[in-house]
């Protein structure tokens, strides 16, 4: 078991707590000392120069296919220069009526080292298992589509 740990804080700035008024802005701080300015996406009246929960959502999903992809290619000895993924997230109201990212879609786009064939086939197996084994995958009821 492992534990993972965020603080995060908020302090009022407006003089008014009225919804349209007040901040959104607000820190992220993790164990290892980085800081990330987050805020209520833009739509809800937060700073689109913050990071917004959502896109969080969406980079985490996607991150932790592609490090869970890595780690099986590494272990079959298929060795990757470069993976890239444009992650898309759709949020919209779920079979209970309230709002939820419903989706996540992965476009990956991996660059295998010279020499290293990897067909179709192969590829969507491991993504397929990547899919299966990620961490984050597994704790939330988004659907995620890979698009290979």
């Amino acid at each position: 078991m492992s534990e993972h740990v965020a603080d995060i804080a908020w302090e009022r700035e407006t003089e008014s707590f009225a919804y349209d008024d007040y901040n959104r802005t607000h820190v992220w701080r993790f164990d290892n000392g980085l800081e990330i300015a987050a805020a209520a996406a833009p739509a809800y009246l937060g700073d689109p120069s913050c990071l917004d929960p959502e896109e969080a959502f969406v980079a985490s999903v996607s991150s932790c296919h592609m490090l869970t992809f890595l780690a099986i290619a590494a272990r079959k000895r298929l060795t990757v220069d470069a993976y890239e993924d444009h992650a898309v997230g759709r949020m919209e109201k779920n079979e209970n009526g309230r709002l939820a990212i419903t989706r996540i879609d992965l476009h990956p786009k991996i660059r295998f080292a010279e020499g290293v064939e990897v067909n179709a086939q192969a590829l969507d197996k491991i993504h397929h298992t990547a899919h299966e084994q990620c961490f984050i995958a597994n704790s939330v009821k988004t659907e995620i589509i890979v698009n290979t």
